[in-house]
Order: structure tokens, then C-alpha cells, then sequence
């Protein structure tokens, strides 16, 4: 027992498990807030553009009658196909994915790319060796290097 406490426990420790357990926590929470976005904000403003319609109202009962609201329906004990929750679900979605979309891309511009050192040598036009980038004369082949294969040290 105790071989197999010792194993959890260096599983628990590893790094991308504690990682992975802070994203789980921090993605509930921003979960949390995309819902709220979504069903205090963006819905009431669609449902302003479209008219006062609720997405959540459509649905078709199975049983054949005719209920005023999905609640009524559902206390009813009336099986429903709930097209208008599914809409929500996917509207949800898109707004999550473009807001995580939106936070990688803004995380991303935060990273600076390191600048890329220039090259300290350059091969030589006739024997191919590598040679110093302002090597006038290979010392390889010996050979003379011309004038626009040597670059400009201010450049």
C-alpha cells in the first residue's frame, strides 16, 4: 500500500498535473463568466434584433399538444425536442471558442519573439565551405571572395 501511496502522490507532483488541474479550475470560472455573457448580454440583445423571440420557447412536444412555454411543456410531463436550447448551446459555443480565440491571440502578442541573431558565416561561391561572413578570401580554396558576397558591416 504504501509503494502505491508513493506512486500517487509523484503523479499528483508532477508538474503537468497540477497544470492541468489550475486550467480545469480557471476554465469552470471563465466558463462561468462566458455564460453569464451569453444569457444576460448577447441573448437579450438577439432577442431586442429579432423581436422578443426566446430561443429557449422552441420546441415541438412529442406528445402532440400545444404548450405556451417549454416549462409548461416539461410540467406537463410532455416529452419535448428542445431545438431552441440547442441553439443557445451552439451560440454559447461560438462565443466561447471566439473568446478564447481572442485571449490566446492577445497572450500571443504579449510574447515577444526573440530576435534572430545575424548569421556569422556564409559559404563560400566556390568551394561551398562555411567561411567568417566577412572573410575576404576563402581559407579553404584560397579563392578571392567577390564584392557582393561580402556584406556591409553596417548593414
Amino acid at each position: 500500500m504504501k509503494k502505491f501511496m508513493d506512486e500517487f502522490k509523484a503523479f499528483i507532483m508532477r508538474g503537468n498535473v497540477m497544470d492541468m488541474a489550475v486550467g480545469v479550475i480557471i476554465g469552470g470560472a471563465f466558463g462561468t463568466i462566458i455564460s453569464s455573457l451569453v444569457n444576460d448580454i448577447i441573448m437579450p440583445l438577439i432577442s431586442l434584433v429579432t423581436g422578443g423571440v426566446n430561443f429557449e420557447n422552441w420546441f415541438v412536444s412529442l406528445d402532440g399538444n400545444k404548450y405556451a412555454t417549454l416549462a409548461e411543456a416539461q410540467e406537463a410531463g410532455a416529452s419535448t425536442l428542445n431545438y431552441g436550447v440547442f441553439i443557445n448551446a451552439i451560440i454559447y459555443f461560438i462565443i466561447m471558442a471566439l473568446c478564447i480565440f481572442l485571449m490566446i491571440r492577445a497572450i500571443n502578442k504579449l510574447h515577444k519573439k526573440p530576435e534572430e541573431a545575424p548569421p556569422e558565416t556564409k559559404k563560400c561561391p566556390f568551394c561551398q565551405s562555411d567561411i567568417p561572413v566577412l572573410a575576404v578570401k576563402c581559407s579553404f580554396c584560397t579563392s578571392d571572395i567577390p564584392d557582393e558576397a561580402i556584406p556591409d558591416e553596417n548593414a
